[in-house]
């Protein structure tokens, strides 16, 4: 079968059959190529396409952005803070001046401001002494009493370093404060109603004294003198009241 037949000569149906071999393969080869560059061409989108994806992930990748609440914590707001006392009706005493020991020079602590404070003129203020006579060498007692007389509530630092009571002789010779050796700086925020009323008792030793306590302090002697309260720049009539032998 592999022999030519034919009226030719054999070498002409050899080079017929050459031909169709070379063809043959040529065609094969174009077939194989083809497939060849199909499947590359699926291979080169399968890897450009991940490629794609992580563009696009990182172009719309949003920054990390911040709370109201985490801005307002990192600020560090807001406190503001303060209490307030309890209100008056109880009498309670801003000390006694009967001790000998000197005066500090502690520093004073700031008072606390209330926003809805009292004016002086919404406020009263009374200093009435326990008796109407004490004997020489007695210590005579006073009771401060303060009293909101306006139609609104508001708040006072009563404390006793801004609360005095101040004995002065009929001529108005000063004589003694309770501030003088003993200056209280410790605060007492006080809610005042309308009407309402905070009283205190204050104790003299019977001595005279002077701001800042840096003289002597001598015994009074018989005669008249007078009481005065005083909270800020708020004071009361005097109350008069007698030393006597």
């Amino acid at each position: 079968m592999l022999e030519p037949t034919g009226p030719l000569p054999p070498e002409i149906y050899w080079r017929r059959r050459a031909l169709a071999i070379g063809a043959a393969v040529v065609v094969l080869g174009l077939i194989v190529w083809f497939i060849a560059s199909l499947g590359g061409s699926g291979d080169n989108n399968q890897q450009a396409e991940p490629a794609g994806v992580v563009s696009s992930a990182s172009s719309t990748t949003a920054a990390p952005t911040t709370t109201p609440q985490q801005q307002g914590a990192a600020s560090g707001g807001s406190s503001a803070a303060g209490g307030s006392g309890g209100s008056g009706g109880t009498a309670a005493s801003t000390g006694s001046d009967s001790s000998a020991a000197p005066a500090t020079d502690a520093p004073a602590a700031d008072a606390p401001v209330a926003a809805n404070q009292c004016p002086d003129q919404s406020l009263a203020i009374k200093a009435t002494p326990d008796k109407a006579s004490y004997r020489v060498g007695e210590e005579p007692g006073f009771t401060v009493v303060i009293t909101n007389i306006s139609s609104t509530e508001c708040q006072r630092d009563v404390g006793a370093g801004l609360q005095q009571a101040l004995v002065y002789t009929l001529s108005d010779q000063r004589i003694w404060s309770n501030t003088d050796c003993f200056p209280d700086a410790q605060s007492d925020l006080r809610t005042f109603k309308p009407g309402e009323q905070a009283g205190f008792t204050v104790k003299w030793s019977g001595t005279n004294s002077v701001p800042g306590c840096g003289e002597e302090r001598i015994p009074v002697g018989a005669g008249s003198y007078k009481v005065i309260a005083q909270l800020g720049e708020l004071r009361s009539s005097p109350e008069p009241f007698n030393m006597t032998t």
